[in-house]
């Protein structure tokens, strides 16, 4: 297209006089645009503006015209420009959907301490939960077997002594205290257990009392008089149980939940629990790391001696990460009212001081005022079946699991691999955990446990009850008909904790988040505390009337696989009745916001 030459020169000169600007003018200039800049430079161009007219004017019939064209772009680069301007807004719309999928900074402020945290006490719990095993069943004169009766006769009764020692523990402190005071003295002890008692042992286990005692007493007295014999590991094993019960579910999770509203519980307990379940992987490996240490050891050395103290340094170091992290927290997240609502916690805080100067409640109406709650009932259902089933199962596996495994070392890398793989498949459990939760709610995300306890756990006994099967099927593997079913059982615990793991603490502890203060801090401890041991001991006593009736654990696993089937039934059906009142209690609390 051209454009009159005269007239686009005159009027850029026109622009530039007026303007007074000489960047116009050498564009006149470059465009070969006349008069030359000889005339130019005499104009008046600093002068009146009437001055700079007249000499314009006088100059304006010596623009020598100058044909200036310009090219219409052809198609092919319009379409080079178009994908390129196509592509950036693609990249620029993937960003913004990256982008709007993290949470907000002042959550993130908040959710990775909370996921050091847990990453932290669940990769001491890997730890001491393999380490206890390994001490107890291959104890000298013990074995599988003497689990039920630590359940029964130790454990539970220690969780009802904690439960009542927390209560009153919770009137006298503030939270943050409440955290220190139970959590240091479980670090203490692991630390003497590994460099102070064990290296003790041989003087410190009454073995020749016991040998005497185990004479005169019939051979069904054995797994009891176990306990005593090695009352040491009976009490790392009952310490390393309350670490999952106490610091866990109790102290990390109410904490928790006090910072944590409904609406990023739903969204986040879910994929919480992600960065903690590495922990599960990176433990594993570290207890088989541990474990394989033996080979370059020199002869004569204990080498289960040298395996527990680095397990139990590594256990005091992330307890060392674990309480710094929580020193974190409340000095820099806390008093952050982007991160929490401040004014909210005081009112909490102040309404907990008043009902501390209250009278307060004896251990009786505490427990009675607990029961009279259906909500704390159904809750408790829940946790009761879990330590049920999962005991039921579990011993028996762990039987096998020995006579594979009689050596300490050997016994503990497998445990380290079986706590690896768990973490694998509870991190691919916990990205279907949030779209479980998204799309199907809190009802069927609470369900899905008891489901994959149930599928797994029969077929594990289906294998035991049906030998003839099993030999040949491990003959088809190339392995023994021992090893496969201690696969097999592998297989059920992996799969029924990565489903606990992932689903239903994540169910559980949202349960709690609209019970009032009370309910909440002595519910808690009580379901927590003393629920999960009673689970347990409940499937303990289970087997322990079995083995009297039948006079073996193999002869009664018929028997315990129909007992398995009742108890998944019942928990099912609390699953329902806690799913509708938890929903209508969320409804009031919504209702009870909007109103305010």
């Amino acid at each position: 297209m051209n454009l009159p030459p005269r007239n686009n020169g005159i009027c850029l000169i026109l622009l530039g006089v007026l303007l007074g600007h000489g960047s116009v003018l050498g564009f006149v200039a470059r465009h070969q645009l006349q008069p030359p800049m000889a005339k130019i430079n005499r104009l008046n161009l600093n002068g009146p503006l009437s001055l700079r007219m007249r000499d314009l004017t006088r100059h304006i019939a010596t623009v020598r015209p100058v044909t200036m064209s310009i090219t219409r772009p052809n198609s092919s680069s319009l379409n080079s420009s178009s994908a390129l301007i196509e592509n950036e807004q693609q990249r620029q719309t993937f960003l913004q959907k990256m982008k709007n999928k993290l949470p907000p900074k002042h959550e993130i402020k908040k959710l990775l301490p909370l996921g050091m945290m847990f990453f932290c006490i669940l990769f001491n719990y890997t730890i001491l939960r393999d380490t206890k095993d390994v001490l107890m069943v291959t104890a000298p004169k013990s074995g599988a077997e003497v689990i039920p009766f630590i359940k029964t006769y130790v454990n539970l009764p220690m969780a009802i002594l904690f439960t009542i020692l927390y209560g009153k523990t919770t009137d006298r402190f503030e939270q943050k205290e409440v955290f220190y005071i139970f959590t240091i003295p479980f670090l203490f002890f692991f630390a003497a257990f590994a460099w102070t008692i064990y290296p003790n042992v041989g003087w410190l286990h009454p073995h020749v009392a016991i040998d005497a005692l185990a004479s005169v007493l019939p051979a069904g007295a054995s797994a009891p008089l176990s306990l005593v014999r090695n009352w040491s590991f009976t009490l790392f094993y009952t310490l390393a149980e309350m670490w999952g019960s106490v610091v866990v579910s109790l102290l990390f999770w109410g904490f928790a939940n006090e910072v944590t509203t409904v609406d990023e519980a739903k969204k986040y307990y879910p994929l919480f629990g992600m960065g903690a379940n590495v922990a599960l992987i990176f433990s594993g490996q570290f207890v088989k790391w541990v474990s394989n240490m033996r080979g370059s050891l020199p002869p004569g050395v204990d080498a289960w001696g040298v395996s527990l103290k680095y397990l139990m340094g590594g256990v005091c170091a992330s307890g060392a990460v674990l309480l710094a992290t929580f020193r974190f927290m409340q000095d820099k997240v806390l008093n952050d009212p982007q991160c929490v609502d401040v004014e909210k916690r005081k009112e909490v805080a102040a309404a907990r001081s008043s009902k501390k100067k209250r009278a307060r409640m004896s251990t009786r109406e505490s427990f009675k005022f607990l029961l009279d709650s259906k909500y704390i009932r159904d809750l408790a259902t829940l946790v009761i079946g879990y330590g049920m089933c999962i005991n039921i199962v579990e011993v028996s596996w762990k039987a096998k699991l020995k006579a594979a495994f009689p050596d300490p070392n050997a016994y503990s890398a497998f445990m380290g691999n079986f706590s690896s793989a768990t973490g694998v498949a509870t991190l691919t459990m916990m990205l279907l955990g949030r779209k479980i939760f998204k799309k199907f709610g809190w009802g069927v995300a609470a369900k899905v446990t008891p489901t994959m306890i149930g599928v797994t756990g029969l077929s594990f006994f289906a294998l035991t009850l049906f030998p003839g099967v099993v030999a040949p099927l491990a003959a088809t593997f190339g392995t023994s008909p021992l090893m496969l079913a201690v696969l097999v059982g592998a297989i059920q615990n992996i799969l029924s904790k990565s489903s606990k793991y992932s689903l239903f603490d994540p169910c559980k502890e949202m349960a709690y988040i609209p019970l009032d203060q009370e309910s909440k801090t002595k519910g808690k401890a009580a379901v927590d505390v003393i629920g999960n041991p009673m689970g347990k001991s409940g499937g303990a006593l289970i087997q322990q009337f079995l083995i009297f009736a039948v006079g073996s654990l193999a002869a009664a696993t018929p028997y315990l696989a129909v007992i398995l089937s009742g108890i998944i039934f019942f928990w099912f059906k609390a699953a329902n009745s806690l799913s509708v009142q938890f929903e209508n209690a969320m409804q009031n609390e919504y209702s009870t916001e909007e109103a305010a």
